[in-house]
């Protein structure tokens, strides 16, 4: 009796005929009759247990599908995901349309154009991810029957917007510029015209419908950011319920406001990098000596100064709504008068950035703090209001410069104005302080925010301001002016 022959290579678990020679092929066809071998699908056979097909199809689902659907492009939905299956379906745009159950996996085949310009080999093989203009369009097709191929202008709309923010305006023309080009050779034209009403809503040159929450703040009458604002009304609805505690103002007299002014100013400005050593600075803030040294860095500390020492000032709450512009420009245009490089009381118009945070853009400064200070008035007056205020400026930074140290003297304005305790932000806290907001800006989360601020103030009001010698020296024992967490911690005076 003559034996079948066994293949010469070792075979993989899953064995695909595309890969075989016609004499592998029978000599497969005659191991699976004999019970070696399973078929898993025409075309497609393994000598594991059908327990492990689903994990074998997904290990290997690129070669598998190159191989049953050579030539095949990655389908709307799944490409849109990444590449991968969709709910459990892999559409594929194909020669034909059907639907194809394997282990684990269900293949729904589009009738559709092959590969075109800009679709690349995955893996090296016969199966295609589409270019990104093709995957956009293709994606605003509109489903008709059971089979939902696309995901549809609410997604194509949101993924637009993040490729903006990511990338630029810039980059929305050219990915239009490919769009125009590609779409005659993939009946796409309908499609296309959609995807230019997108990117010319997003960019401000058209007037489509859009329907994302984001799209609607970029084409409102003046646009805002509507991701922030969401942010902002996360950050509101935990200070509308949360019992914020809130210390009463301890600088009470013209000596100690002066005192606490110059403390304030000295150490927001140290917390953006203006760095005087404290007694240098009392002497140009509160002695009078001429400036001759580091003329924009000493102006800084003046400005923050005079801010807070003002009565103007210190008590001039956020207004809401459209006034909130005028009145942050001026505020603005008075703390940076002496840097005219920085164009003090402009609004920006180039994007900002600190790490890896992207603050608002330019075009959406205004509507997000005219929107954002709308929620100013449903917060308790003091420590909520303050915390609000001081986070709507900081997340938005609508100026080049100076953003931070504003944002502070917003922030306790709205403490002054209840004869609350201004906050002090102490050299060896910045960290802590700047952690708490990035939590607050990446992930939504408030408490960490809340809760160092209100220690913070605390900590500022257990100092006795009358005396400028004395209440150094006090914050100097509890580690104030130091820079180490390693090898300093924060204390209070009374273990100081």
């Amino acid at each position: 009796m003559r034996k079948t022959p066994k293949f010469t290579t070792p075979q993989p678990d899953l064995i695909l005929y595309a890969e075989l020679s016609p004499a592998e092929i029978r000599q497969l066809q005659r191991r699976i009759k004999q019970g070696e071998l399973s078929r898993v699908t025409p075309g497609v056979a393994t000598a594991r247990p059908a327990s492990e097909w689903p994990a074998l199809v997904r290990r290997e689902l690129i070669r598998l599908l190159a191989s049953l659907y050579p030539g095949a492009v990655v389908g709307p939905r799944s490409a849109f995901a990444g590449g991968g299956p969709d709910a459990g379906i892999m559409y594929l745009t194909y020669k034909y349309t059907k639907r194809i159950a394997l282990p684990g996996l269900i293949v729904q085949l589009l009738d559709g154009p092959a590969a075109a310009q800009g679709d690349m080999p995955m893996m090296g093989r016969q199966l295609f991810f589409p270019s990104l203009p093709r995957l956009l369009m293709e994606n605003l097709k509109i489903n008709r029957g059971q089979v939902r191929k696309s995901v549809g202008q609410a997604a194509v709309e949101q993924r637009l917007i993040d490729i903006c923010e990511a990338r630029g305006e810039e980059e929305l023309g050219a990915l239009r510029d490919s769009a125009r080009v590609l779409a005659p050779d993939l009946g796409l034209e309908r499609e296309f015209g959609k995807l230019n009403d997108l990117i010319g809503s997003i960019l401000g040159t058209r007037k489509a419908v859009l329907v994302t929450a984001a799209g609607k703040g970029l084409t409102a009458a003046i646009p805002y950011d509507a991701e922030r604002l969401a942010l902002f009304e996360r950050l509101a609805s935990h200070l509308r319920t949360a019992p914020l505690s809130q210390s009463a103002s301890v600088a009470t007299t013209d000596k100690s406001r002066t005192h606490f002014a110059f403390l304030e100013s000295y150490f927001s400005n140290f917390i953006e990098g203006t760095e005087f050593e404290v007694n240098e600075a009392r002497e140009f803030v509160l002695e009078g000596r001429p400036i001759t040294e580091r003329p924009k860095d000493s102006h800084d500390v003046l400005g923050v100064f005079s801010q807070a020492l003002d009565q103007g000032w210190t008590n001039q709450t956020l207004t809401s709504g459209e006034p909130v512009l005028t009145q942050l420009k001026a505020r603005h245009a008075r703390q940076m008068a002496q840097r005219p490089e920085v164009s003090p009381g402009v609004f920006k118009t180039v994007s900002n950035r600190a790490g890896n945070t992207e603050f608002v853009s330019p075009r959406l400064v205004r509507g997000t703090l005219v929107e954002g200070s709308k929620i100013l008035p449903t917060l308790p007056a003091g420590m909520a209001r303050a915390l609000l205020a001081m986070f709507i400026v900081a997340e938005v930074h609508p100026f080049n410069d100076g953003n931070g140290r504003l944002s502070r003297l917003v922030m306790n304005a709205e403490l002054s104005v209840v004869g609350g305790c201004r906050i002090i932000i102490p050299t060896l806290f910045r960290e802590e302080y700047l952690d708490c907001l990035r939590v607050l800006t990446r992930e939504g989360d408030p408490l960490p925010y809340i809760g160092a601020m209100q220690k913070i103030q605390r900590w500022t009001a257990s100092f006795d301001y009358d005396d400028i010698d004395q209440v150094i020296a006090d914050m100097k024992s509890c580690n104030a002016f130091e820079t180490s967490l390693i090898k300093f911690k924060l204390l209070n005076p009374s273990n100081g």
